[in-house]
């Protein structure tokens, strides 16, 4: 068994100034040269994320931008750009050199395409659009791209009550997502704390491990956690929750909800219980905590599931989340 991702604390920074596209440009080539690129690299990633960021600076509307170690990688660069601005009809068209359907001069998206070790766009006209991409150094491995995960705390907290984290046995990932009760430092602490449990039991059966963890998180305020593991050679899921997280296995025709019982972890809980589900291809799981809306159509978003799980991810935390609680949301696309 070996740890996938784990939540990281993820900085979220508004595009909407000038000085922001500087302050990103410098943050992501900081990241490269830690990261060990080379300065050929790291200029691949100063002007694609220089690009993206004054795109939103000046046609987007609340454009937000994440850049972070690739959580499947930490050799590479992920750039998350978002915003709730006009979105393209035909995103084909927009990556061409020298096209924008903003106006904009520079290298575009048919740039950043090239300039990016792997990218991907969903828009949807009216709503916005989200652009995911990543770096690695010339002759470096790629991430496999199965999974993400983003986490946003509410308001101004410094800290998210919500963690999650994945593992990996063979074709199997096992999933782990914790809503601290409320939010601050002791709901985050309730979160480390079961990610900690969840790490040291990850091997038993989900709802035996969510047991554990019940168990475990007695000495703090408690939360809703739930752990699927996600089988994509079987194409199953076996899934387990307790208390509010809301899991989905959604594909283009719609989504199928799985299965908690209610209560908090540590502290009350009826008899627990494993649910087995099928993942039809082409599928993604999909696990959120209440600070995202379940009031989501995924239908409403064609081509959606296809794309990387950080655009997944993102899209929905844009068009689902709430700044009224911690949001997380992790997307999974089972391998063979």
């Amino acid at each position: 068994m070996g740890t996938l991702i784990r939540s990281q604390p993820d900085v979220w920074v508004r595009a909407e100034d000038a000085s922001a596209i500087g302050a990103l440009r410098r943050t992501a080539v900081a990241l490269a040269e830690i990261r060990g690129f080379g300065e050929e690299d790291t200029g691949r990633v100063a002007v694609a994320v220089s690009e993206a960021a004054s795109n939103l600076v000046k046609h987007a509307v609340e454009g937000v931008m994440l850049i972070r170690p690739h959580p499947e990688l930490d050799s590479a660069v992920e750039v998350l750009a978002i915003d709730r601005g006009p979105g393209m009809h035909d995103v084909s068209r927009a990556l061409r050199d020298g096209y924008s359907t903003a106006g904009t001069l520079g290298i575009g998206l048919g740039g950043i395409a090239r300039m990016a070790s792997g990218y991907e766009v969903h828009s949807v006209p009216g709503r916005g659009t989200v652009l995911g991409m990543y770096f690695v150094a010339q002759g470096a491995p790629l991430p496999r791209s199965q999974v993400s995960g983003l986490t946003r705390p509410i308001g101004e907290e410094p800290v998210c009550g919500d963690a999650f984290v994945v593992t990996e046995t063979g074709a199997a990932m096992t999933v782990m997502l914790c809503d601290g009760l409320g939010h601050g430092p002791a709901a985050a602490h309730a979160s480390r704390e079961a990610v900690r449990l969840f790490l040291r039991h990850a091997d038993l059966a989900p709802v035996t491990v969510l047991e554990r963890i019940h168990t475990g998180l007695s000495h703090t305020r408690g939360g809703a956690v739930a752990v699927a593991r996600i089988d994509g050679a079987a194409g199953t899921v076996s899934f387990a929750g307790l208390g509010n997280i809301s899991a989905w296995i959604a594909h283009g025709d719609g989504r199928q909800g799985m299965i908690s019982v209610p209560g908090i972890a540590g502290h009350k809980a009826r008899t627990l219980r494993q649910y087995e589900y099928t993942v039809p291809r082409h599928s993604v799981v999909l696990l959120h905590s209440d600070g995202l809306s379940e009031r989501w159509d995924i239908t409403s978003y064609p081509g959606l599931v296809t794309r990387l799980p950080s655009v997944v991810a993102g899209t929905l935390l844009r068009d689902a989340g709430t700044r009224r609680d911690d949001a997380c949301v992790v997307a999974v696309r089972p391998g063979a």
